[in-house]
């Protein structure tokens, strides 16, 4: 694992993981850390794990439902610890580029979802919809390694001063 800042000041953390349980429990890492209002991004092909990432931060929000991804119904909602709500969005089916996927995003309301109060938003696929996304977000990009079918790179970049201090916090936490 790796912590670096950038020249343009941007906090950026990487880590390997060897198996979709240990993607997983750095997701949980990240969720027991999360706070109502905050927006994680995640990027990644198809297959690379942006939804056993999200389950992860599910568990750390100690969520006991089944979370699946929205890829058909394009938002998930889940009820979390501390009054607080986990909003899982799907962008995969969304236009073909950016533009037309931003449009289509108005028609269910992501702009609101994004400002929803005592909410975390998880949104997959976020590169469709970054020009909706808020200035202050922790993206994560979610990549395979090699030929491994296991093997992830992830890599956390903080946008913002919310972002940077949770992800200061997940380094810290190890």
């Amino acid at each position: 694992m790796t912590a670096t800042t950038s020249p343009n000041n941007l906090l950026r953390y990487t880590q390997i993981t060897y198996s979709p349980d240990a993607t997983r429990a750095l997701g949980q890492r990240l969720g027991q850390l999360l706070q109502a209002g905050q927006v994680i991004a995640l990027h990644g092909d198809l297959g690379a794990g942006k939804t056993v990432f999200t389950q992860g931060i599910a568990a750390g929000l100690h969520i006991t439902r089944r979370v699946t991804s929205p890829t058909f119904t394009l938002v998930n909602e889940y009820t979390a610890s501390g009054d607080r709500q986990l909003i899982h969005i799907d962008s995969y089916r969304l236009g073909d580029n950016p533009s037309v996927a931003a449009q289509e995003a108005a028609t269910f309301g992501l702009e609101e979802l994004l400002t929803t109060e005592n909410a975390i938003v998880v949104i997959e696929w976020a590169e469709l919809v970054a020009t909706l996304l808020p200035p202050d977000h922790l993206k994560i990009e979610i990549t395979s390694v090699a030929q491994d079918e296991l093997t992830r790179q992830i890599t956390c970049t903080a946008l913002g001063e919310q972002s940077k201090a949770l992800l200061q916090a997940l380094i810290e936490a190890g």
